[in-house]
């Protein structure tokens, strides 16, 4: 790797993880048409992007996340008060509904992981389901000024819209973000829960390739892996603060017009 191809991976990287556009499905597309392999082997790179990813979203929401962190640690040290600090602590109530939308992810990839892994060699179904994506970003045209909170009901939903984007070509923040304003969800709030939600995912999933990634230390261009992450955190913010805007003014139905054009080229082609 060289230092251009680290500053576009780690541009690709920050950008497609929070556009409603699918970065899994952009990366299954662009290894087959570059004719290459399905299985990453640069792992170290792809942990210090995520991670780079990971800094981002805490940047951008710093001050909430220190608040929600404080709030919700402060109040689950007193379990004989969990159902009022529910009710009356928004930040405690925000990490519960977090926790939820764990509970249906991590079972569908423990029930389903390898079949999930195995998909990403398809790129006709990453192109489908880029099509999927697009048709979900519509709908929401049918959701008229959306003005409620997230709640644990509309989390549980919130979080299989999540575990259903670990198919390639289904946008998490896009499947997320859709969830909750499906279910009256206010824009802004939508946005920013689908957000916050990411950290514990990214971090769950980086933390398993750990591993793999402290042998790849020996020999490694730390350079290199420092420019890819930086780029990947600075584009990372750009697109957290693009979505946000794009959210506000109810028009995701962009983002789904690029889905149809990728996905529909992606068949045509494949």
């Amino acid at each position: 790797m060289n230092w251009w191809e680290s500053i576009l991976l780690g541009l690709v990287q920050g950008i497609t993880e929070f556009l409603p556009v699918s970065s899994s499905g952009h990366l299954v597309l662009a290894q087959y048409l570059l004719g290459a392999d399905t299985v990453d082997s640069d792992v170290l790179f792809e942990v210090m992007v995520h991670f780079g990813t990971i800094m981002s979203v805490v940047w951008v929401y710093r001050v909430r996340l220190l608040d929600l962190i404080k709030g919700f640690v402060s109040r689950a040290m007193q379990p004989s008060t969990f159902a009022l600090s529910y009710q009356t602590n928004e930040h405690f109530r925000m990490g519960v509904h977090i926790l939820i939308t764990m509970v249906p992810t991590f079972a569908v990839y423990a029930m389903w992981g390898s079949a999930i892994e195995s998909a990403f060699g398809s790129p006709r179904l990453a192109a489908g389901m880029l099509l999927v994506t697009g048709t979900l970003l519509l709908l929401t045209r049918l959701r008229k000024s959306p003005s409620g909170d997230v709640t644990a009901p509309k989390s549980f939903v919130i979080g299989c819209a999540q575990a259903l984007a670990m198919v390639p070509g289904i946008s998490r923040s896009g499947a997320t973000i859709c969830a909750a304003l499906y279910q009256n969800v206010a824009p802004e709030k939508a946005a920013d829960f689908s957000f916050l939600m990411l950290i514990p995912v990214i971090v769950g999933a980086t933390i398993f390739k750990v591993a793999d990634a402290l042998s790849q230390t020996v020999g490694a261009d730390w350079g290199l892996l420092l420019l890819g992450t930086l780029v990947a955190f600075l584009s990372g913010i750009v697109a957290i603060r693009m979505v946000l805007n794009f959210v506000r003014r109810g028009r995701l139905q962009y983002f789904a017009f690029y889905c149809f054009l990728v996905g529909g080229i992606g068949l045509a082609l494949l």
